[in-house]
Order: C-alpha cells, then structure tokens, then sequence
C-alpha cells in the first residue's frame, strides 16, 4: 500500500471520529422520526381544479404513529358513488368498493377493520384535505397523473381499478356516438380529470358542444336527469353506478366509447415512505390473496399450508410485516376481516351488485387482466 493510499484511509478514519464526536448516529441508535408539522404555501393546482390556493401542507412525519395513537384510520372517501363510496342516508354507513380498501388499511394497521372514520370529500376538496392531513390516506376513485403524483405532492398506491371516461345519453335522443352530440349540451363535475378530458377529446373530434359544469356528483347528476343536458360524463364505473339513482335507469344508456385511461387508486402524502408501503403493500395483499386462492372462509385453514409463500403472505414465516412497523399477520388481519381482491370486487360490484361490473381489466394477469402483485419474500 502506497503513502498517497494511507493518507486517503487516514483521512476517512479522522471524519468518521469527528463525526461521532459530534453526535452522528451509529447504526445501533435509534432515530427519533420528525412529527407531522404544518406549514402554509400556496400551491399551483393543475386547470382541472380552478385557480391556485393556499393549502396548509402536512409535511414528512410517521402517519403510523399518528394512526395508532389516535387508534382511528381517517380515510379520505366518497359519500356520493353507490358501489365505490356510497353514505347510506338511513342507517348513516358507508359502504362501496373504495370503502373496502380504506378497511382493509385499518386491518393491516389496527388490527380493526371497523377502526375507520370516512371522511367525505368532493372532487374539489379531496386533495387539501389529504394535504393538511385531515386524512390519513384518499381512498375515492381518484386517477393518478403525472400532476397529481408530483406538483400535488402525492404518491399513489398501486391502481385498484382500471377505469375510463364515458358518456351517458337518453336511448331516445338517438345519439350513438360522441359525434352524434354537436351541438350539444354535456353535464360534466368540476375539479376532476372528467372536465379537462371532455375538452381535449371534443376538439380532437372537432365536436362543438356547451358544458354545464356542476360542483359535485349530486349536482351534476341532478341537472342531467331534469334533462339540462343531453349527455352527462364521468368515469364509466361511475356512470354504472350513478345510473341506479336517476328516477328511470332504463331511459339511459352509456355510449361504447372509452374517452381516456383512468387508473384509481388510494394515494398519501409525499414525505413518508414507510406509510406509503404499508397502503401499497396493503393492497397487494388482495391482490395475493386472489391469486393464491386465500379467501376470509379459508384463511384459518390456509394458516397450516405448506407453501411457502402463502406462509409469507400470511405471516406464519418471516418477519415482512415488521419491517414496515406492522404485526407479521398484517395481511392474514386484512384477508380475514375484508377479504381478497375478488371477494372486494365481487360484494361491490359483482354479479349479485345491481352493477353487475366485468372484471375486464381489473381481472389478475392470469385471467388476462392487470392486477399484479410483487412476490412477499
């Protein structure tokens, strides 16, 4: 070894003294995480959400803790979508495929999949209120952007639904087609990917309409039904599911056209990794469930497998779940009290549903869909 060479290791060995001396943490110290803290400034909403406005952020903090010491999931949601986030006005419970996943988070986390408190939003609240960290996680048919995941300070679990844009027209209007509303006058909520996408899917077609742009789901649904509007758009799970509350469901039917991609999915704030694995990891667990067969009936049975992944998934091996602060069983909590993805779907949407939703592609990649879990190992 060279004199130039000793130096150099010399040199090293002196600053990590140093920096010892002055307090640098050993691998062995535990490090104190920062707690959420509030600040103020003014963010540039995308033109899907109307003009700038000052939101207090929650900036990087431990949400599980947070989560635990209140020993309640807030789970941002909707009150106004029957099948994906629905608030029953007789017996005040929401219910709806959203709802599921924001139980099932409160499985993995609490071990209480009723630990939940919902908190509605509207297409143009929902993000300030994930920002401020009213809520701990958005769980409400919203679809990831590039906007959304970056400038809105955002980062998204893996998609839950894969959905796109449609229209809903009378079956006596004779319109069969998006050209067919020329003219014409398009119900459309403000504050969502909806009203941007309408826009640029028209002028592409060179089609001349008037939109009428409502505040909320209800509002919007409203004017289409009175007949203010000879189309009324939205994603297509939420036309399906809009459909059953118009006064005559039958009079009404959703054009074959598929307008835009809209992958939705539960998203969490910037600036806390480990809160955004456990919802990611949350929801591959459904994902995994399905397809290693695990169901809430048979998980106890699935306990004594033999395979070792379902013994991973499970948490009857390893040590996954408290790599994320979690109890090991994390995901059997989630099976056992929710279910897996298909039993989400199904209870939702499925057959026996007043939706009667396919899976499409929200089908594993077995069945040719793109649900797809990571291996848990």
């Amino acid at each position: 070894m060279n004199r130039k060479h000793l130096i150099i290791i010399a040199g090293i060995l002196l600053l990590a003294l140093v920096l010892v001396a002055c307090g640098g943490t050993t691998q062995t110290e535990q490090v104190e995480v920062t707690r959420i803290v509030e600040v103020t400034r003014v963010v540039e909403v995308p033109a899907e959400g109307g003009e700038p406005q000052a939101v207090t952020f929650a900036e990087a903090g431990d949400t599980l803790k947070t989560v635990r010491d209140r020993g309640v999931l807030k789970c941002g949601g909707n009150a106004n979508v029957p099948g994906f986030g629905y608030l029953d006005p007789d017996t005040n419970q929401f219910s709806g495929f959203d709802i599921d996943f924001c139980r099932a988070i409160a499985a993995a986390v609490l071990g209480d999949a009723n630990a939940v408190e919902v908190i509605p939003t509207t297409g143009t609240s929902r993000f300030p209120t994930l920002q401020s960290g009213e809520v701990d996680v958005l769980v409400r048919n919203t679809t990831w952007t590039i906007s959304r995941d970056t400038s809105l300070g955002f980062d998204f679990a893996p998609t839950t639904f894969y959905d796109g844009q449609g229209m809903m027209v009378r079956k006596d209007s004779g319109i069969t087609s998006l050209a067919d509303l020329e003219g014409g006058t398009i119900c459309v909520q403000s504050g969502t990917t909806t009203e941007k996408n309408l826009a640029d899917v028209m002028r592409a077609l060179d089609i001349a309409y008037e939109p009428k742009v409502f505040p909320d789901a209800p509002s919007t649904l409203e004017a289409y039904d009175s007949g203010a509007c000879d189309g009324f758009t939205t994603d297509k799970s939420g036309l399906v599911s809009q459909q059953v509350l118009l006064s005559d469901p039958s009079a009404h039917t959703i054009l074959d056209e598929t307008m835009s991609k809209e992958p939705l999915g539960p998203l969490v704030r910037h600036g806390d990794n480990n809160w955004g694995d456990i919802v990611t990891w949350v929801v591959f667990c459904t994902f995994s469930g399905e397809e290693y067969g695990i169901t809430s009936e048979n998980v106890d049975d699935m306990l004594n497998s033999d395979d070792p992944v379902i013994q991973n998934i499970l948490g009857v091996t390893g040590d996954l779940g408290t790599a994320m602060g979690l109890s090991n069983d994390f995901c059997y909590q989630v099976i056992k009290q929710v279910g897996n993805y298909e039993e989400i779907y199904n209870r939702n949407l499925g057959p026996d549903t007043p939706f009667n939703l396919p899976r499409g592609l929200n089908a594993l990649y077995t069945e040719g869909g793109l649900l797809y879990a990571p291996p848990f190992r």
